[in-house]
């Protein structure tokens, strides 16, 4: 369940809105935060708070792709797919990644350092191909770019 300063945070946050359910992204993000994820009852209890029913909050939970309803890796990688990225290589990329950490779209590696999930945007398409490693923007990837990148998240 969710703390009690948690509670007071996501309070907080409806106030800031003419109506409370209007801040529930935030607050979902809020909780995932400190959790890393978001389980069916931490979001039941922010829908309580939000005076929404779970229905509701879970219809939002699964609109955003960065709003995570099960466990993920410590660093998780969103590689984009978008037509830019495609054209510029995303196969290789996506195949390199799936060598390289064993694992496919949606899975974590058995230690749980990185979780691979897919985005249909980056707003990179000038540096195409690109992902995300938790905030971390990278682009024009290749192979030797990405085996870099993995080093420096451990």
């Amino acid at each position: 369940m969710i703390t009690e300063e948690e509670k007071r945070e996501i309070e907080a946050l409806g106030r800031r809105f003419p109506v409370k359910r209007a801040a529930c992204v935030e607050a979902l993000l809020l909780v995932q935060k400190s959790r890393g994820w978001i389980s069916d009852e931490n979001l039941e209890a922010v829908a309580r708070i939000l005076d929404m029913t779970p229905a509701e909050l879970s219809g939002v939970a699964t609109f955003y792709s960065q709003i995570y309803q099960k466990p993920v890796g410590r660093h998780v990688i969103l590689v984009c797919d978008s037509i830019s990225c495609w054209i510029m290589g995303f196969e290789k990329i996506r195949d390199h990644l799936f060598t390289r950490l064993k694992i496919q779209i949606g899975q974590t590696t058995p230690d749980g350092r990185f979780t691979i999930l897919p985005i249909s945007c980056l707003g990179a398409c000038d540096h195409a191909p690109a992902m995300l490693v938790d905030d971390d923007l990278h682009a024009d990837l290749t192979p030797e770019k990405i085996d870099a990148v993995l080093e420096r998240y451990k």
